[in-house]
């Protein structure tokens, strides 16, 4: 069996996984974020090894209650949120809190590194404040002194494969959304570490995401029953959630509606559009690529809006939502929570319900930040298609898609067919046991560990729907964020 662990923004999710691709057990720990300032989000990488150990411990224990044993795991994976940076002095010790993906602080280091020549082409992005690199530039800027002490910078998994494994290491998935990677020669760019007054010395060893980075510690194997099993490269949450849901091939499309919303889409070579702020990074497996769009705050707005608003909970604001349905003439709410990647790369974006009367009801409310978040979407596909991408079925993991009603109006919105995983929660943990299957078994199959896993509900767009959408709704949700935009930017624009 397998074990995948995916470090996510708001919990440690693990998974057990037998040979034949079923998942046996799961376990989930919750993780808290610190905002100390407007624009800023961290945490504290102590809280995610916790989070982790308890993780593991208590998918062992579901394990072995259906007579599953420790000994027979077989290899880890790994998988977690993108970009966050993660600063270790020369004893490994943690520096400052973990600076994280959704993190706005760094716009003027940005506009620093897209002065560095053949930026956008090395990268295949544009700057923007949630990659790893314009963060080590602002604490070069502002915390010299913890600059000075850094040794190594990790991502969030790869912190944790540390820990496991007393190694520095990370894949091509996860260095893709640093940029300091050359995507396109999959390794990392000297120019670009340069120009963060850093070097390869300060990075971890690259692996493609299939390949084995270490074995477990003696000290953890034995605490938690197992053999010192290798531990795989894994991949970014993003593109462990595509190898869950086997969309490994170019062509195949994932949707995840998580924290944050994304569109993945694989390609067989490397394609760079930046100006569309879309990503062009490395997928998990050797020589292949992929296009993504990223929308900062997606599930996340119905957890706001569900405590702006009084419900108990984002299931009772669902329940709600859906008895008084999506109404022609209703609020609109624009999801820039925490500014946005794509189209607009804009960190000063603000969220903003319009359109309010004395009629207007919470149910409302609830209706417009569902159809908000699924245009937002829309606005990711969209770039994605002007790129070059084409669209037929899109596979639909993340906590969002366990809400019928609003994959209804997803798929509406989108005018694309969903296919939803019964599992696709799991997806990052389920696609970063896959990547350890890989690892321990090179000869196997690729299609036969990762076959597409489009199981569960299909849902078809409504032609007459989609066309109230795509000719009334969102031109004006377009319109909206064009109009505000000058009210978002500060008059002065500070370091913080």
């Amino acid at each position: 069996m397998f074990i995948g662990i995916d470090l996510g923004t708001s919990s440690v999710k693990a998974v057990v996984l037998d040979r034949g691709g079923e998942i046996r057990a799961s376990a989930t720990r919750a993780l808290s974020i610190s905002n100390p300032y407007p624009r800023w989000s961290e945490q504290n990488p102590e809280e995610w090894w916790l989070a982790t150990q308890l993780a593991i411990e208590a998918l062992l224990a579901a394990a072995g209650k259906q007579s599953l044993s420790a000994r027979d795991i077989a290899g880890i994976g790994l998988s977690g949120q993108m970009h966050g940076a993660t600063l270790l002095d020369a004893s490994d010790k943690v520096l400052r809190p973990a600076i994280l993906w959704n993190d706005g602080r760094c716009d003027l280091e940005c506009a620093e590194l897209e002065g560095v020549l053949g930026f956008r082409k090395i990268t295949g992005n544009l700057a923007m404040p949630g990659f790893t690199a314009p963060k080590l530039l602002w604490v070069r800027n502002n915390e010299p002194r913890i600059f000075e002490r850094t040794a190594k910078v990790l991502l969030p998994k790869d912190y944790l494969r540390l820990r496991l494994t007393g190694e520095y290491a990370t894949d091509l998935s996860d260095a893709s959304g640093t940029l300091w990677l050359n995507v396109g020669k999959r390794e990392w760019s000297d120019a670009l570490l340069t120009a963060t007054s850093l070097t390869r010395t300060h990075m971890p060893v690259l692996h493609e995401g299939n390949a084995v980075t270490g074995r477990l510690r003696a000290e953890l194997a034995q605490r938690w029953g197992m053999q010192q099993v290798p531990v795989a490269a894994g991949a970014g949450d993003n593109a462990a959630g595509a190898i869950g849901m086997g969309v490994v091939r170019p062509g195949q499309t994932m949707l995840s509606l998580g924290t944050s919303g994304v569109i993945f889409t694989v390609s067989r070579d490397y394609l760079a559009r930046p100006e569309q702020a879309i990503h062009g990074f490395c997928h998990a497996l050797p020589q292949t690529w992929h296009a993504m769009s990223v929308m900062l705050n997606a599930a996340s707005c119905l957890d706001f809006t569900a405590q702006l608003t009084g419900y108990a909970d984002v299931p009772t604001l669902l329940t709600d939502a859906e008895a008084h349905v999506l109404q022609p003439e209703g609020p609109w709410f624009l999801p820039y929570l925490s500014g946005e990647r794509t189209p607009h790369n804009d960190p000063y974006a603000k969220g903003a319900f319009i359109g309010l009367n004395v009629k207007t009801r919470r149910a409302d409310l609830a209706n417009a930040t569902l159809e908000g978040v699924a245009l937002g979407m829309l606005d990711g596909l969209l770039a994605l298609q002007r790129a070059g991408s084409e669209f037929n079925a899109i596979s639909v993991i993340g906590g969002g898609a366990r809400s019928a009603y609003w994959m209804r109006m997803l798929a509406d919105v989108l005018g694309k067919p969903l296919a939803i995983a019964s599992d696709g929660e799991m997806g990052p943990a389920l696609g970063a046991a896959r990547l350890a299957h890989l690892a321990t078994e090179p000869s196997a199959v690729l299609a036969d560990v990762c076959p597409n896993r489009n199981t569960g509900r299909h849902l078809l767009p409504d032609a007459r729907r989609h066309a109230v959408f795509a000719e009334q709704r969102y031109p004006m949700f377009a319109q909206l964020y064009r109009n505000l935009r000058p009210l978002f930017r500060p008059a002065i624009t500070s370091g913080q």
